[in-house]
């Protein structure tokens, strides 16, 4: 038996996407956004209201990056959430974050997260979502395999859970994309 609840904005996993960019005085900005993804194989889409500080950044700059926030990191993470820096400019001060600059694009790197898209903002969509280009995913070495490859179990990256709005870390694998369907052939 099923239990219905109606309209919700529950699709699992989400991912907890952390977007840099600069101000207009050169400081970095970020904050939290549960809502984005791929748009297609090299676009992201997110979806931002045209009140964050951080959209109007995208759009003067041309540019953000997508840090994935990981369990390291949670209480940082939702800071940059629930703090915005319209109203607090001193916020990645006091989020404890430390940013480095892209080498490929006008947007700060978040030192403490690991995995990033690097991206140069396309366009608005009818929508109103902001739509970017990645044009390099960087990692740090710390979550590398030895074949150089992103180890998720050293990633640890997290996912918010909607219903009960909890995060939650990723990482327990559980099977072979491309190729464990192919049992049942």
């Amino acid at each position: 038996m099923r239990k219905n609840f109606g309209t919700k904005p529950w699709l699992y996993p989400l991912p907890v996407l952390i977007i840099g960019t600069y101000n207009e005085d050169g400081s970095a900005d970020a904050m939290n956004a549960a809502w984005g993804g791929l748009y297609n194989a090299d676009k992201v889409v997110l979806c931002l209201s045209a009140g964050h500080k951080t959209t109007a950044n995208i759009k003067a700059r041309k540019a953000f990056t997508v840090s994935f926030a990981d369990a390291a990191h949670v209480i940082s993470a939702d800071y940059v959430g629930i703090i915005s820096a319209n109203n607090e400019p001193q916020k990645m001060e006091k989020s404890g974050f430390h940013v480095t600059k892209s080498e490929f694009v006008d947007a700060p790197l978040i030192d403490e997260l690991p995995v990033a898209l690097e991206c140069q903002f396309l366009k608005v969509n009818e929508d109103g979502n902001i739509i970017g280009q990645i044009v390099n995913v960087s990692a740090d070495e710390s979550v590398l395999d030895a074949e150089g490859s992103i180890d998720f179990t050293k990633f640890r990256p997290i996912s918010f859970e909607p219903a009960h709005n909890s995060y939650h870390v990723l990482g327990e694998k559980v099977g072979n994309a491309f190729q464990d369907g192919g049992k049942l052939k």
